[in-house]
């Protein structure tokens, strides 16, 4: 059960209403509560799904470190199933799970690098500058840049999700499609 009431779109704006019946995710139920940021937000996070020059199964994956080291069940019940449309394989969704993607076959040289920095941002506040120079020399800074976004993004997510008490629920991804958004 929810911390705070969902928020009811008889009592806002008809925008706030119909982004609520296209996509009933709780998290846009109590997101929407903050109605001047609700559709900024929102196409901010559709921006970080679909507009990004990472590889969106590297942003999901990011995304996965974020959810497991933070426990956000939510959130990992949500990008599994949007890892899963991008091309994440059981093995690789594992490798996260049990903190073992620094040996994991599974997943790539680069895979490998893009999870440790992801891991030293999410848990000591800030990359390593070995990390940043790595990661940097092979996706480059635009995309280390949005790496950082999107990991910034999951994190405050993470935390609005934790506070607010939400559940995890059935993911809203209906099929794959190349940005990892539901057709």
């Amino acid at each position: 059960m929810p911390r705070l009431p969902y928020y009811d779109p008889a009592d806002g704006p008809d925008a706030i209403a119909k982004h609520l019946e296209r996509t009933p995710l709780a998290l846009f139920r109590i997101v929407a509560h903050a109605e001047s940021a609700f559709e900024p937000w929102l196409r901010y996070s559709a921006a970080l799904l679909t507009r990004l020059e990472l590889d969106p199964l590297a942003r999901e994956l990011a995304i996965l470190q974020v959810a497991h080291l933070v426990n956000s069940p939510y959130e990992w019940s949500q990008h599994v199933a949007i890892a899963k449309a991008v091309g994440a394989s059981d093995a690789q969704i594992l490798a996260i799970e049990t903190q073992r993607d620094a040996e994991a076959a599974s997943l790539s040289g680069e895979q490998k690098l893009l999870l440790r920095f992801s891991r030293e941002v999410i848990l000591d506040g800030a990359a390593s500058e070995r990390s940043l120079a790595e990661l940097s020399e092979l996706i480059g800074p635009r995309q280390v840049v949005e790496l950082l976004l999107v990991l910034g993004n999951y994190m405050a997510i993470a935390r609005l999700i934790a506070s607010a008490g939400l559940e995890p629920e059935e993911p809203v991804v209906a099929g794959p499609s190349p940005n990892g958004l539901a057709e």
